[in-house]
């Protein structure tokens, strides 16, 4: 008798490792059967995708959800249903939240807390101190954490790390790629009065190139030193970006889709303090220096940086105003409009968002449309035209800085583990998220119970 399946995803164009190719792909108990040509009496569903690209699911390797401490912007609930209807399969959410993520009771409680809530595939960074530095073997190896994410700039108590010393202890604690947010926090101080009240722009003034170059230079040597790998978040400035094609032995390098897509001085002009995030959104020759990167492959992923806080806290004055903009949702869109353009092609497109994080991370069975992965596609009309609106934002802060701005490009359906989850807007069914696994610290977990023939 012929095989059957749960799901046939019928004549789709597909983009993978191998290039482009129209296709049918076949799941079975969440993963991935068969790639090739099928009856559709062979399942129990059939999907239609005659006209439309699947992609493997978009994995966003940093976002932060708030939860717990500030639901009132972001919860882990909201911000998975903003991932999944911008096309986002996966995320790994970040550890500065109230308690921080540190040690394993909290680690724990935001696993439990995603269970319940989170329409997409999750894990956790655990936040790299001073004072955990004598756990983080263990902590970067419980199931569900991501690795170890090190603020050298930009937070404040115990997850503010700006010295070499203890920076270089963390690294050398660990056998995890560990992230950085790498700004130099004492330059940061010493440029303070570079702030001027009710000027968002001069936000760039103080967060200046050698503020980002210092600390990403003094990261790099750390990681020759130490023997390890390190992760360079958000890069923001030309000189960075030129200086890390230098150490790929060590770095691997995100970008972001408001790096590439924003510059100053017109994005303060327009949005004001919507434009304010860290590392800042700088001129457009930074800008290009970026897409450089992206061209001669030294940009290894594209990160949302999904930092969400109310209209009214983004109205407050600047410097009061707090850094960040929502994006998860926007991700995709923002992105495909590029491909459209021109900038890059969808294979690489591809690269940076699924490749790309699994080679990185060394994640378990996700990143590709192959035999035996994870069933989780990202499913995209690269002819759709749509003008990107609040009303359709997900996030609980109800903004992004790209309402009012037309993308050719847009996402119309997202299958975690085979199940669909969004399609054409509409979030379907009930919270399912499962931790995402990954090749350094494999967990036991149950085997998928074979179809009857």
């Amino acid at each position: 008798m012929a095989e059957t399946f749960d799901l046939i995803l019928r004549g789709g164009v597909i983009v993978n490792q191998d290039g482009i190719a129209e296709g049918d792909i076949a799941v079975r108990n969440g993963r991935i059967a068969d790639i090739g040509s099928f009856r559709s009496n062979l399942a129990a569903e059939v999907l239609d995708l005659a006209g439309l690209h699947v992609l493997p699911g978009v994995i966003d390797s940093q976002v932060h959800f708030r939860e717990p401490g500030n639901e009132h912007k972001e919860d882990l609930n909201t911000g998975s249903r903003a991932a999944v209807k911008g096309g986002v399969t996966a995320v790994f959410e970040m550890p500065n939240t109230v308690p921080p993520t540190v040690e394993e009771a909290s680690l724990e409680d935001k696993l439990g807390r995603a269970r319940e809530g989170m329409f997409c595939d999750f894990a956790f960074w655990v936040g790299g101190t001073r004072d955990n530095i004598d756990r983080l073997a263990e902590l970067e190896r419980l199931p569900g954490a991501c690795g170890i994410k090190v603020f050298m700039g930009s937070s404040t108590g115990s997850l503010l790390v700006p010295d070499d010393e203890s920076v270089e202890r963390i690294l050398a604690a660990t056998s995890r790629r560990v992230a950085f947010h790498s700004e130099d926090e004492f330059r940061l101080r010493e440029r303070l009065a570079e702030r001027r009240e009710n000027e968002p722009q001069t936000h760039t003034d103080w967060r200046d190139v050698q503020t980002a170059l210092q600390a990403t230079t003094r990261l790099v040597a750390l990681a020759r030193r130490t023997g390890r790998r390190i992760h360079i978040l958000h890069v923001s400035t030309a000189e960075e970006m030129l200086m890390l094609a230098g150490y790929r032995d060590v770095a691997t390098v995100e970008v972001t889709p408001q790096h590439l897509t924003l510059a100053a001085p017109e994005a303060y002009r327009r949005l004001g303090t919507l434009a304010q995030m860290n590392p800042p959104i700088r001129e457009a020759h930074h800008r290009e220096a970026l897409w450089w990167g992206v061209v001669a492959g030294v940009a290894d992923v594209i990160g949302s940086d999904h930092a969400p806080h109310t209209l009214a806290e983004k109205g407050e004055p600047y410097p009061k105003s707090p850094s960040g903009m929502p994006s998860v949702q926007t991700l995709v869109p923002v992105m495909l409009d590029h491909v459209n353009a021109g900038r890059l092609s969808l294979e690489r497109l591809v690269d940076l968002t699924s490749h790309g994080p699994a080679r990185v991370f060394q994640i378990a069975g996700k990143g590709r449309i192959a035999a035996g992965y994870d069933a989780d596609f990202t499913i995209v009309d690269l002819g759709r035209r749509v003008s990107i609106s609040n009303a359709w934002i997900e996030s609980r802060c109800g903004w992004t800085p790209f309402a009012g701005t037309e993308v050719a490009g847009w996402p119309v359906g997202t299958i975690i583990r085979g199940r669909r989850v969004m399609w054409e807007d509409e979030i379907i069914g009930e919270p399912g998220g499962e931790p995402v696994r990954f090749l350094e610290t494999l967990s036991p977990v149950a085997e998928p119970v074979p179809a009857e023939a």
